[in-house]
């Protein structure tokens, strides 16, 4: 057996979840390449891994084709919030689409592994609750968010089809609502919103009324999963999703516990005592969800993992970063 270092490539590395992948692997003694067009990226986010001699950031968008030669490819390009890939929404769409298209021909030419991240999108407004991965999901092909869940949706119909022709090695996972360090401040998240607003001395904005409901997982959980899908044998995957009568591997990774938005916003300002907003309320946008929540059976059942970290112990870590953020 080689003991040579795994060599990782990660698209959209330079992201919020990417940047915490590529450090996890780093310290785990991968080689780790980093692909990203910083359109939503931010090199601050890697800047402590540049110095690392078996990391390299590459600036490249991965609607242009692009190789190399790795073990394993992480697909995360794509913006992944409503306020950033509406604000070019042909380039969500081909991002999402080109983009997979491109790492999935990379893999097919040279055996390796991929990791596709999808998104709990795809469920768009759910009639079923919680939404299992057997569910094909309820969303408008035409609204301002189709840009990202159909998207993903077409990504993940590709991912299905380079495994059925051409027997690529893929795991897909559908991330709920991922939260922590690292967030960018105005990537319209509703954790971030409510903590950046909340440090400002700005009111706080819910949409609707504030009952829609949301699952909240933090990073650190996100990634145990992650690492522990990638690290099965493909045969081990493969009899899985065969004897569940899923010919196609995807997970549902999220955090099963339930919040009102409202809610969050009421433990924020618990959590900043001296935060003077004031809760406001503005129209729900359109093809807004209203509820959102994982079934994680799967995941639990393949991978011996479910969430560890409360609501209540990872949003102190988060909003302290945001107050270290603001006082540099």
């Amino acid at each position: 057996m080689s003991n040579l270092p795994k060599k990782c490539l990660i698209t959209g590395g330079a992201g919020f979840i990417g940047s915490h992948l590529a450090r996890r692997l780093l310290n785990d003694g991968a080689e780790v390449t980093v692909l990203d067009n910083l359109f939503t990226g931010s090199k601050s986010n890697i800047y402590d891994l540049l110095d690392n001699p078996r990391f390299t950031f590459l600036m490249h968008d991965v609607v242009q084709p692009f190789w190399g030669q790795f073990d394993e490819i992480y697909n995360l390009a794509c913006p992944a919030s409503p306020i950033h890939y509406q604000r070019n929404p042909v380039e969500t769409i081909k991002v999402s689409f080109i983009g997979m298209m491109n790492t999935l021909d990379l893999a097919l030419k040279t055996k390796a592994r991929v990791f596709h991240t999808s998104t709990s999108e795809v469920y768009g407004d759910p009639d079923v609750h919680p939404q299992p991965e057997t569910y094909w999901g309820h969303v408008n092909t035409l609204g301002p968010r189709s840009c990202y869940d159909e998207g993903k949706r077409a990504a993940e119909a590709l991912c299905a089809d380079y495994i059925r022709e051409y027997g690529v090695d893929v795991r897909m996972i559908r991330i709920f609502n991922t939260y922590g360090p690292h967030m960018h401040p105005s990537d319209g998240r509703v954790v971030s919103n409510f903590i950046v607003q909340a440090l400002q001395g700005k009111n706080i904005t819910l949409y609707g009324d504030g009952n829609q409901s949301r699952s909240f997982q933090y990073i650190d959980d996100l990634l145990n999963a992650m690492q522990l899908y990638m690290a099965l044998p493909h045969s081990t995957v493969k009899e899985f999703f065969a004897g569940h009568g899923m010919p196609v591997p995807v997970l549902n990774v999220g955090n099963p516990g339930e919040f009102t938005i409202k809610e969050l916003a009421e433990m924020v300002l618990e959590m900043l005592p001296n935060a003077k907003s004031k809760l406001i309320y503005q129209p729900l946008p359109k093809d807004d969800p209203k509820r959102r929540r994982p079934d994680i059976a799967l995941a639990k059942e393949l991978l011996g993992w479910e969430p560890r970290v409360t609501l209540r112990e990872g949003l102190p870590k988060t909003i302290e970063y945001f107050r270290t953020l603001f006082n540099k």
